[in-house]
């Protein structure tokens, strides 16, 4: 299996369409269909339909779409390793980032590495822990900012000073929008909005001293950017981080801290034992510094 077979089967499920896809890649039709046919044949399934109106991908082509991105992604990096090598730091540095306070620290990072490196491309993702984690492990980012807690075994990292703030999203006319700290007590009654991710849930199940099937919960979320709008609904109230609160603001709605004595903090993550690009490299020495600094 050829990369440059790859390359046409993702520039044909972009595209939609065969005569399209064949002209962005500057080839004949014809040429196009016979590599696509070769490459299911080598595959032994059928990667898309053709209809009249166009392309349709089958379950294993959606399946074979998302594992090309990552081949295709990992090789382009590996051709850009080898061009960098010269006395100009430039490329691309893959970051994946959760929603937190610390993307403040990670946003003067970047802009700071800009200003000496001004040639360098930064790619920043914006998802959930374990997707950002994924991201990682299969080396399509260098740089991940997570939220505590998290299994840094496989990670060299660097926590950082900001203390991230745990809380409640309501509406302002909620019951409880007047206090200035929200406890179990206060909160357990009513519906709650509950992360996704299991290990920050159980995190909050504990804190409250109840099990899931104790409380109204008819929403779990990744990112709160939409689970807002279903607070600002009614739906019920939102826990999440006062750094997630700044990406979907609202005069409708009201961020309160929750009374805990537990402190968290997001990290600065990235593989240990990894060969990284120049400029990943120089980015990575850049948070070791601010480290040093921290010490």
């Amino acid at each position: 299996m050829e990369l440059r077979s790859l390359r046409y089967f993702l520039t044909t499920a972009a595209e939609g369409n065969m005569t399209r896809a064949a002209e962005v890649l500057h080839i004949t039709q014809p040429t196009l269909s016979r590599q696509l046919m070769d490459l299911e044949k080598e595959l032994g399934t059928t990667l898309v339909i053709r209809g009249k109106k166009g392309l349709t991908l089958t379950d294993d082509g959606m399946f074979f779409r998302q594992r090309a991105e990552e081949i295709v992604e990992l090789a382009d990096r590996l051709e850009q390793r080898f061009a960098e090598k010269n006395d100009i730091v430039s490329g691309i540095i893959n970051i994946g980032a959760a929603e937190a306070v610390g993307s403040r620290t990670l946003a003067k990072l970047i802009h700071d590495f800009s200003q000496k490196h001004p040639l360098v491309q930064f790619r920043l993702y914006s998802e959930i822990a374990d997707q950002v984690k994924e991201r990682l492990d299969k080396g399509l980012a260098d740089v991940g900012l997570l939220m505590e807690p998290v299994d840094i075994q496989k990670y060299e990292y660097l926590r950082l000073a900001q203390k991230e703030t745990w809380g409640i999203l309501l509406r302002r006319d909620h019951p409880l929008a007047e206090k200035e700290l929200i406890t179990p007590e206060d909160i357990a009654p009513y519906p709650l909005i509950m992360p996704i991710r299991e290990q920050v849930r159980d995190v909050i199940l504990n804190w409250i001293g109840k099990e899931e099937k104790e409380l109204r919960i008819p929403l779990m979320f990744n990112l709160l950017s939409n689970a807002a709008l279903l607070v600002e609904e009614g739906l019920g109230c939102a826990f999440c981080m006062d750094g997630a609160v700044a990406v979907r603001s609202s005069p409708n709605l009201k961020f309160i801290p929750i009374a805990s004595e537990r402190d968290t903090h997001s990290v600065l993550v990235w593989k240990k034992n990894q060969l990284f690009s120049p400029a990943s490299s120089l980015f990575i020495q850049e948070i070791n510094m601010m480290r040093m600094q921290m010490r």
